[in-house]
């Protein structure tokens, strides 16, 4: 693809199948869940390992924003960074662990989205984020070098999810 071409096209303005999906997440990534399936089933201060581009914050958006980097192209990284988060913390459960099922929807969720997603190419989206999301996919075991608990891989994942949505989706912040 040409670079440039989506936002052309309009693509900056979110698929409806997206804010469909983002409502959904929403509503799977609630206060209460969060904290029953990502902290209360786990040991204590239990961690999961990932590499430092798996954690991405609001002000990690902020500053990409302030670079000039498209809405798009930031929807497209938190895709895969939380799509990657949520293949993480999978890693670690046995299909008997009571939070499994939980993670497995989520995991149908981001599939569901990469869907959307997948029209988009490396070249649609800028430098900085198509590397960025080379290095979340990319990188061994051996890289791995931060350990983030379970709940907070998903709170980033929805508090970077309503400020990219939040607006041209109308996700209340119910």
């Amino acid at each position: 693809g040409c670079p440039g071409v989506l936002a052309v096209l309009g693509l900056e303005a979110t698929a409806p199948g997206e804010c469909e999906l983002t409502r959904l997440l929403q509503d799977k990534l609630r206060y209460e869940m969060r904290l029953q399936y990502m902290k209360h089933y786990f040991p204590i201060d239990y961690t999961v390992q990932v590499q430092y581009e798996e954690v991405l914050r609001p002000s990690n958006i902020t500053r990409l924003r302030n670079g000039t980097v498209s809405e798009t192209a930031l929807r497209y990284l938190w895709f895969h960074v939380s799509s990657q988060a949520v293949l993480r913390i999978r890693e670690v459960l046995p299909e008997k662990h009571p939070s499994w099922k939980y993670t497995q929807e989520l995991c149908q969720l981001f599939d569901a989205l990469g869907e959307e997603y997948s029209k988009y190419r490396q070249t649609d989206v800028e430098a900085v984020v198509a590397d960025l999301v080379k290095l979340v996919h990319s990188a061994g075991a051996e890289s791995r070098s931060k350990a983030v608990r379970p709940k907070a891989l998903l709170d980033n994942c929805l508090k970077v999810m309503r400020m990219l949505y939040g607006v041209p989706c109308e996700l209340g912040s119910r």
